[in-house]
């Protein structure tokens, strides 16, 4: 369960390259379902900051109704930031051990 969280962080990396449709659509996929991950985890324990981002990361990533901005600009540093989140819940997974 915690390497999909590492898995998710690279691949929100990846994503600042420019690379082909198919995969911003994998990966709003595969991040829609790694941040619901998170949020089943979260909300089993407490309602906190992190569990909050990772509603908007939810959100903002979801292949159902997608969120369209069309600057990639903005969607490296989107990436970015969502790949900082995913590593820092997989590090405080791997303290807990």
């Amino acid at each position: 369960m915690k390497t999909i969280y590492l898995l998710c962080a690279i691949l929100a990396l990846i994503a600042c390259f420019n690379l082909p449709i198919g995969y911003y659509t994998f990966l709003r996929i595969a991040l829609t379902l790694g941040a619901l991950t998170v949020l089943y985890n979260e909300v089993q324990k407490d309602v906190n900051l992190l569990g909050i981002s990772f509603i908007a990361i939810a959100i903002l990533f979801n292949p159902i109704l997608p969120v369209y901005l069309y600057q990639k600009s903005l969607w490296i540093a989107i990436d970015i930031i969502t790949a900082i989140l995913f590593l820092v819940y997989w590090l405080s997974q791997q303290l807990k051990k």
